[in-house]
């Protein structure tokens, strides 16, 4: 099945044409600085190259058009339609097919993720306009999650204010710890029970997996919550709010804001949200550089232990996502953060570059490591599949 996975956010629009059965990826681009001058879309075309079309794009129905008609180039129809939906709330234990009233439900809970779920239901809405005939499924990164145990997912607030604003853990992510489970599953031929899923990128996530069913993650009420990010400070005391509005005159809009978008990485560096610019500063003697990485690998080695914790133990654990990928150092720091649990991985296995899953571990490692490139996309395709046929 030829699936068209799109992935909206408040000025941008990714997507990707691939085959289920193959897994072959047709086409895929990105509408970048919707609504924003100097708007344009980059496209990459199997066997054709990338290209980039300066174009207007002033809403996302413009874009989702602009999307079509490149698309009709391509030699593969599309058959069905996914929807990354970052938030899923309380109404998606699992992918559904779009109707009417689940696309009501993507907008009922967009104020947990507002810069994201406005964007997709708007986008939903304006395929089910324009393509009528194709199905839309969406695919939220919160469902992987909505089954962990209620010890995991509840806060110790007020059951009354817990129930009336729905106030718990989603996490997210979802959709790329799936994939690794499937992933590790099938490489591992069955012999990994006891999964730490480790979801390392801009933004970054851990996932404790026991046998396919997540036990906890992370990440929290929202993306926010959890590991040291690019610009994201992770888990600290909830009365630091409080401090900088009393006392600090901060805005509850401007705390939020030097949360999400001025913190991590970019703040203890004071380089680069980017973790390749923040090892090459640390490799020049940056005190600061250096700092940052030791946080990040300290959050990611702290937090592993209480994945496991949550599954009683740990047999594999798997580095995916942009730095769990790419990064030869910061994959070696958090293994040294992991010694003590019998963390052992091999240099030259850890050196070594590939597109498929490989173990990294040395066979005296007590718990098997290894790098699986996730697939988002193949994942929200194959759901896609499954609920349209």
């Amino acid at each position: 099945m030829n699936v068209l996975v799109v992935n909206a956010g408040s000025s941008s629009l990714k997507y990707q044409l691939l085959n289920t059965q193959s897994g072959e990826v047709f086409a895929k681009g990105n509408c970048e600085r919707i609504g924003i001058d100097g708007s344009f879309i980059g496209h990459e075309e199997k066997g054709a190259g990338k290209s980039t079309l300066e174009v207007a794009l002033p809403d996302h129905r413009t874009a989702i058009k602009h999307v079509f008609e490149i698309l009709e180039t391509v030699d593969a129809p599309v058959e069905g339609i996914g929807h990354r939906v970052v938030q899923g709330g309380w109404y998606f234990p699992e992918s559904a097919v779009v109707t009417d009233e689940t696309l009501a439900q993507v907008r009922e809970v967009a104020p947990l993720a507002p810069l994201h779920n406005y964007a997709e239901a708007d986008v939903i809405e304006i395929c089910r306009d324009m393509f009528p005939e194709l199905g839309n499924v969406i695919v939220p990164d919160t469902a992987f999650h909505y089954n962990m145990p209620e010890r995991a997912w509840r806060y110790a607030l007020p059951r009354d204010v817990v129930e009336k604003h729905h106030v718990r853990k989603y996490g997210a992510h979802g959709t790329s710890h799936r994939f690794i489970w499937r992933t590790v599953n099938e490489f591992m031929e069955g012999k990994a029970h006891k999964l730490v899923s480790c979801h390392l990128g801009s933004g970054a996530s851990l996932c404790a997996i026991e046998d396919g069913h997540c036990m906890d993650t992370t990440m929290g009420l929202t993306p926010l919550d959890g590991l040291v990010m690019g610009t994201r400070c992770g888990t600290l005391d909830p009365a630091t709010v409080f401090y900088l509005s009393r006392v600090g005159g901060y805005s509850i809009d401007e705390i939020d804001t030097m949360m999400n978008k001025q913190s991590g990485l970019l703040a203890v560096s004071g380089v680069s949200s980017d973790s390749r610019d923040v090892c090459e500063g640390a490799d020049k003697g940056d005190e600061n550089c250096e700092m940052a990485l030791e946080m990040f690998s300290y959050r990611v080695g702290q937090l592993f232990a209480e994945m496991a914790a949550s599954m009683g133990g740990v047999d594999t654990m798997a580095f995916t996502a942009g730095i769990g990928e790419n990064s030869v150092e910061l994959r070696q720091r958090v293994a040294d953060k992991l010694a003590w649990l019998g963390v052992e991985i091999d240099p030259e296995l850890n050196a070594v570059r590939s597109d498929d899953p490989r173990v990294i571990s040395t066979p005296n490692s007590k718990i098997t490591c290894l790098v699986v490139p996730t697939n988002e996309e193949l994942m929200i395709a194959l759901d896609v599949e499954a609920l349209l046929g």
